[in-house]
């Protein structure tokens, strides 16, 4: 049996992802099926997130745009992931209803959004990363590198090698910025990358095309390691039993999970 230590008194636990803010990012829209695909499956783990978390998602912020077949903008001509910090509901309906329906969480005393997870795909680089914030609060910033650690863990083609901690000007209004500088120092928000072309393995191997299906199942495995975070954090005290290779990570995890000493560098951890 796997269950969750959530007395019937305790605040709803709340991971809000939204995707395809940016029109011509399609992988994002694959990830996110992946997702929604494992959460309502039969799955014992996914039986368990629906009974203990609530999932709020926005499959598509930028419907316009992807109906006109646009690239970046809405139908407007706006890159809405620029707008967060005061998006207008006449020009951007979309971000501003998904915006107000966020900040009614955050003011809900029953509510504690612990994540956001805004998906896109990247022309560029390779594999699955993320993006995450930087805090002046070093625990804060050692505790938000705890996720990605675990979907490393979960998905091969997750790079934590390539995961990096900003606070870019020019990123001021995405979603991750916004989110993160809003909510309190209990909520994690990221930007998660896919490359729109292949990934590559360790060793020498050449890169691997990225499939539909490969999209998904990285989706599935985002997922999935929400019990691997939870578990780590004593939500669950009985879980599934894990993975050899997660088996043998897991205190190591723990011990950067608590661990003060040893910041995260801006440019992101090496190796996995």
């Amino acid at each position: 049996d796997l269950y969750l230590s959530l007395p019937l008194w305790a605040e709803q636990k709340v991971v809000f992802i939204t995707a395809r803010v940016h029109p011509g990012e399609t992988p994002s829209s694959f990830v996110c099926q992946g997702i929604i695909d494992f959460l309502v499956s039969q799955h014992p783990i996914a039986k368990v997130l629906r009974d203990h978390l609530v999932f709020k998602i926005a499959p598509m912020l930028n419907p316009d745009g992807v109906y006109l077949g646009n690239y970046r903008c809405s139908l407007m001509g706006f890159d809405l992931n620029r707008h967060w910090a005061n998006p207008s509901p006449w020009a951007h309906p979309t971000l501003h209803g998904v915006k107000q329906l966020i900040i009614e969480m955050y003011n809900n005393p029953k509510i504690n959004l612990e994540f956001y997870i805004d998906i896109h795909a990247h022309s560029t680089m390779m594999n699955g990363f993320m993006y995450g914030n930087i805090f002046e609060d070093e625990e804060r910033f050692q505790r938000q590198a705890v996720f990605p650690k675990l979907l490393c863990q979960n998905a091969e083609d997750f790079s934590y090698s390539s995961t990096s901690f900003n606070r870019d000007a020019v990123k001021a209004g995405t979603g991750r910025r916004f989110l993160g500088g809003l909510l309190n120092d209990t909520s994690y928000c990221y930007t998660l990358e896919v490359s729109f072309y292949s990934y590559v393995l360790g060793g020498p191997t050449s890169a691997v095309p990225y499939t539909e299906e490969a999209y998904m199942k990285l989706g599935r495995n985002v997922a999935r390691t929400f019990l691997d975070y939870y578990r780590l954090n004593s939500l669950v005290e009985r879980p599934l039993t894990p993975t050899p290779k997660a088996r043998l990570n897991v205190p190591v995890l723990l011990k950067f999970h608590l661990e003060r000493k040893h910041p995260v560098s801006e440019g992101g951890l090496q190796g996995c």
